[in-house]
């Protein structure tokens, strides 16, 4: 029973070649339960590998290529979805599949920037553990100081670089700073100071970027949960083209920014002219819902990898 030829040759016989194991007992004299045995033997010793592949998500394989190639983007993962699930179901899933993807694709020794928002935060509490002997560094890129919970949770830059040096490993560094000013002249002064303007030395080593991509939908916008912005002041700007934002910077459907210069010139973070020039942009979003701010994301340089459902996919197609 332990001689691996005699193991391997039942296993080519039955796998490769395709006989039954009644065929294998009558060409080899032995009884159907020793093969049964070496069968399982084969396994053990690792001859034979079983490997499941799901059709469903083979399937996406190709439309992230399609989507890769009209939209210009290094990578897109598509993450399953179920018209049966619940919402939690629905959102947990994205979570789960985008901190898979990140901790396989993060290198030791990486300088990592992190946004703020529910998406990044539920990231880092997924149940899943990873190795913890890496050398990251998490990075801040905007402010994460406020007074303010979203949902009794601190979803805030600071505390989602700890989370993820938690989850991942690493250390990480803080953005002592309120995300958004009420003036922009005060914050130019305020960012001035030796205990804030050090991040920019960081800014300018980071190897990848990972950022929620937020809706102005007044149910789902993290900005007026948060307080950085009233309802009233959300209308006004969703009349004037705004779609998403990313790392607190307003765009419209072309990407641009200008029209909303008053708020975004208010915001203590990472410049626009920075985020794209950092060389892998990773953005997170699922649902029909956000798919004109993903656009608008990607034409505008924001982000240059995305994570999204299938859902999101099919529209973005």
């Amino acid at each position: 029973m332990d001689d691996i030829r005699l193991i391997y040759k039942v296993c080519s016989l039955y796998y490769e070649d395709g006989l039954s194991q009644q065929e294998i007992c009558d060409n080899m004299g032995i009884s159907r339960a020793t093969v049964s045995r070496l069968l399982k033997k084969g396994k053990e010793n690792g001859i034979v590998k079983v490997e499941v592949l799901n059709p469903v998500q083979f399937s996406y394989g190709q439309i992230e290529k399609t989507l890769e190639r009209k939209y210009g983007l290094k990578e897109v993962i598509i993450v399953d979805s179920n018209s049966l699930d619940t919402n939690a179901e629905y959102v947990s899933r994205l979570y789960e599949r985008a901190a898979l993807y990140l901790a396989q694709f993060f290198k030791d020794g990486d300088y990592i920037g992190v946004s703020m928002g529910y998406t990044i935060h539920n990231i880092a509490k997924v149940k899943q553990a990873f190795p913890k002997d890496n050398h990251y560094m998490f990075v801040p890129i905007v402010g994460g100081i406020s007074q303010i919970t979203v949902g009794h949770e601190d979803i805030q830059s600071n505390q989602v670089a700890k989370e993820f040096a938690k989850k991942f490993g690493g250390t990480y560094t803080q953005f002592l700073s309120p995300a958004v000013f009420s003036e922009k002249a005060v914050m130019k002064y305020f960012m001035k100071e030796k205990s804030v303007s050090f991040i920019f030395d960081y800014f300018r080593k980071l190897d990848t970027l990972v950022m929620g991509i937020g809706i102005p939908e007044r149910a789902e916008s993290t900005l007026i949960r948060a307080g950085y912005i009233t309802e009233k002041e959300m209308d006004k700007y969703v009349e004037e083209g705004l779609v998403g934002d990313i790392a607190l910077q307003f765009f419209d459907a072309r990407g641009n920014t200008e029209q909303f210069k008053e708020f975004n010139d208010r915001v203590a973070g990472m410049p626009t002219e920075m985020i794209r020039k950092v060389r892998n942009r990773i953005g997170i979003a699922g649902g029909a819902n956000r798919v004109e701010a993903i656009k608008g994301a990607i034409r505008g340089g924001f982000i240059n990898m995305l994570i999204t459902n299938v859902d999101s996919a099919e529209k973005l197609l």
